[in-house]
């Protein structure tokens, strides 16, 4: 165990030197950068650029653009490896099992669901810097981050003159997946700018079977159903941004993002009962388009620390699904036609103001934003019938939010306390077949966040918090056109009578040298929204919906631990030489995470069980310069939420990469899911009905990565971006 205290510090303090040793200019290797420069300069989570992970006391960095693991492939790819971060067997995504926000550039993304999945699935990897993991969102946060934020913060580095870089993800199994992309970026006096090209063409399988019993008959009916879908999803996207300097003290940014996408599935399903025996044959359109529009202002009033921050974000999304299937059913013909129009317009209005006062140690940060959320979607269906039916769903949301927060730091104690006002105003509207179904919401509320950290010594804090949060119900939970999976024994549709999430959530938390933590949470969480398969009494039709529930209590336990093998096997001296560099050492990241999950007025089917959920990451240094880099994964039986994992859920990964040409070229081999392993095993119970479910996709995948960069590589980055970061969530040191 002393060996292991003394490794364990080595390692923290070779982060720490890294922090403050100092560079020097590239342009001129004589001047240093304690030298005085005009440039105004950027604050980064990472001393050292080689630094992967940074563990501070409200978030956790994650460095995706170095990361080999990570960089490569798509968003949803990079956030599903993330330390704490688990995938639920019906596809959402928590974080040391609290519900996620995801941000993108410190903007909560308006889409949800698979909406929201696919966005990120389309999303470069090689665009992001890194990724902030915010356990336990401050009042400067949108209340409506139910329990942690996950933010995507894409690559805004730019360089002098124009720099390009090429990429391609050549991914195959049975299928072939390409994405190519070329990313441009440069600096022309005060403005400097980036665009992002690029086309992804993925074919994909995924088979599900469900074995479910409708308790409702005597004696009880068993469905037996089996679906099989091809997916091939294509899409362009065009990412581009600048920055313009207007003064030494403002910055004006500018954003436009596009995303199209032209999706098609094939798929061939059955059903078998007691005197049932049915067989379909479907396929699927899915037209989509996604536009993005921000405007930051950035400007420092004084010379005390004063900042503003204003933000403006537009968002206006748009799909055409269409669904066309034929079949046979005990001898007879069957036909289902549906189609959609949906349409999405969000506009995002905020600001933020920091006021620091120095000589008392105190801070104080304000702001407020007014967001607006349009959705309007058209179903029109038509099931073995000469007439159609049409359902007309209308939602609107607007959201008017102030926040106040305050920081005082008392000797080794750091105390904040903020206090968030939202007022909701939501109104939804759902027409089918001449019946109108109109809910209006209105939710003023007061939200509050304490918190308390204590430095023990340089390297060791200790944090308790505490915040109140809702969950608004979103479009695609309420959605009753979610008709996704449609037949005479199959619907899936929203549930428009939702009601909002409210959660209180508590956590304490011990990190040490920046990339070690050990915690647990516990959240309340009332009127929580899970989905779950229903059927209605005398019935046999499968009913895919969401459902509340009044209470749900949730305990975490969580630990991320490093083991650096360099000092076991390398010995002490060869320790110290790598430790200033990361991409040189030789480690492995555990992690761990304990889920006990309580649902109040829930009957199981099943006994309530734990989860103990391990994960690890480790990276070696291989002859010849090859990096090779491995995770593991597994979330083994135990009852999530409120299903009930019957066989383990696991991924094996592997990496090799190497650089040439002076670090312009380079290469990766890639294999996801080496084993063949992850698929999901689960059943449910519900009103009337008890689900088995299994879900295989092809999630064993080979990939060849590249990249060239090539352009006026050798210049340093010239950074425009002014300083206006302050620490958003409870218990952050104050500087």
């Amino acid at each position: 165990m002393k060996s292991l205290s003394i490794a364990l510090c080595l390692l923290a303090t070779s982060f720490i030197f890294a922090q403050e040793a100092p560079t020097q200019n590239q342009e001129n290797p004589k001047t240093t950068s304690t030298e005085k420069s005009n440039d105004l300069s950027e604050v980064t989570v990472y001393g050292n650029k080689k630094q992967y992970i940074k563990v501070e006391s409200d978030k956790t960095t994650i460095n995706v653009r170095d990361n080999a693991m990570l960089n490569s492939g798509s968003s949803l790819e990079a956030v599903k490896k993330i330390p704490g971060v688990i995938t639920s067997p019906t596809g959402s995504i928590t974080l040391n099992s609290k519900g996620v926000s995801i941000y993108i550039d410190g903007t909560p993304s308006s889409l949800s669901g698979n909406d929201l999945q696919n966005y990120l699935a389309t999303l470069p990897a090689n665009a992001i810097e890194k990724i902030e993991l915010i356990y336990n969102p401050g009042a400067s946060f949108d209340a409506s981050a139910s329990g942690s934020i996950i933010n995507i913060v894409t690559s805004a580095k730019r360089k002098k003159g124009i720099n390009a870089s090429f990429n391609i993800n050549y991914n195959f199994n049975k299928y072939q997946k390409p994405s190519p992309q070329i990313l441009l970026n440069g600096k022309t006096k005060d403005l400097s700018w980036q665009t992002m090209i690029g086309y992804n063409y993925i074919d994909s399988e995924s088979l599900n079977i469900t074995d479910q019993t409708f308790t409702s008959f005597n004696p009880d009916e068993h469905l037996y159903q089996k679906n099989f879908s091809q997916f091939t999803n294509r899409n362009f996207y065009f990412r581009t941004g600048t920055n313009y300097k207007l003064n030494e003290k403002s910055n004006l940014l500018f954003n436009y993002n596009l995303n199209m996408g032209n999706d098609r599935i094939t798929n061939e399903a059955s059903t078998v009962g007691t005197g049932i025996d049915f067989s379909n044959f479907g396929y699927a359109k899915n037209k989509n388009n996604n536009h993005e529009l921000s405007l930051q202002y950035k400007t420092k009033l004084d010379t005390i620390g004063r900042t503003l921050d204003i933000t403006a974000f537009s968002n206006f999304f748009d799909k055409t699904p269409t669904t066309t299937s034929h079949g046979q059913s005990n001898g007879d013909a069957t036909f289902y036609n549906g189609s959609a129009d949906f349409n999405l317009v969000n506009y995002y209005l905020k600001y933020d103001f920091a006021i620091p006062f120095n000589k008392v140690n105190f801070s104080l940060n304000t702001g407020g934003k007014y967001n607006t959320i349009k959705v309007n979607d058209t179903g029109i269906y038509n099931l073995n019938s000469a007439s159609n039916s049409v359902t007309d769903f209308d939602y609107t949301e607007n959201n008017l939010a102030f926040y106040v927060e305050a920081r005082k730091k008392i000797k080794k104690f750091n105390f904040t306390a903020g206090l968030r006002f939202e007022d909701y105003k939501v109104d939804r509207t759902a027409l089918q077949n001449g019946d109108e179904t109109k809910i209006n919401f209105k939710n003023t509320n007061f939200f509050p966040n304490v918190s308390a950290l204590y430095e023990m010594n340089e390297n060791v804090n200790f944090t308790a918090s505490y915040s109140k949060k809702i969950q608004q119900a979103d479009y695609n939970t309420l959605d009753p056109n979610n008709f996704a999976n449609f037949d005479q024994y199959n619907t899936s549709e929203g549930n428009p009578f939702l009601k909002p999430t409210f959660f209180d959530n508590f956590e304490v938390k011990m990190t040490a040298f920046q990339f070690l933590s050990f915690g647990g949470n516990y959240t309340i969480a009332k009127d929580k929204n899970f989905f779950i398969f229903n059927a209605e009494p005398g019935e046999l039709v499968s009913t895919q919906t969401f459902q509340q529930f009044d209470k749900v209590k949730t305990m975490s336990l969580f630990a991320s631990i490093p083991v650096p093998l360099d000092y076991f096997f390398k010995g002490k001296a060869e320790f110290e030489k790598r430790m200033n560099n990361m991409e040189k050492m030789n480690y492995i990241m555990i992690n761990f995470n304990y889920i006990k999950v309580q649902t109040e007025g829930y009957d199981f089917s099943f006994k309530n069980k734990p989860i103990l959920n391990y994960s690890a990451e480790a990276q070696f240094i291989l002859p010849w310069n090859i990096k090779n880099s491995m995770s593991y994964f597994i979330l083994p039986k135990g009852t999530w939420e409120i299903y009930d994992i019957t066989k383990p859920i696991q991924e094996f990964d592997i990496t090799f990469s190497r650089e040439f040409m002076n670090k312009n070229l380079k290469v990766g081999l890639h294999c996801f899911d080496v084993f063949n392993t992850n698929e999901v095993n689960a059943k449910v119970s519900s009103t009337n009905l008890q689900t088995q479910f299994y879900q295989k996709q092809d999630s064993r995948t080979f990939r060849l990565s590249l990249v060239y960069n090539f352009g006026n590589l050798s210049l340093k980055n010239d950074n425009t971006n002014i300083d206006v970061d302050k620490t958003n969530s409870g218990g952050g040191l104050m500087k």
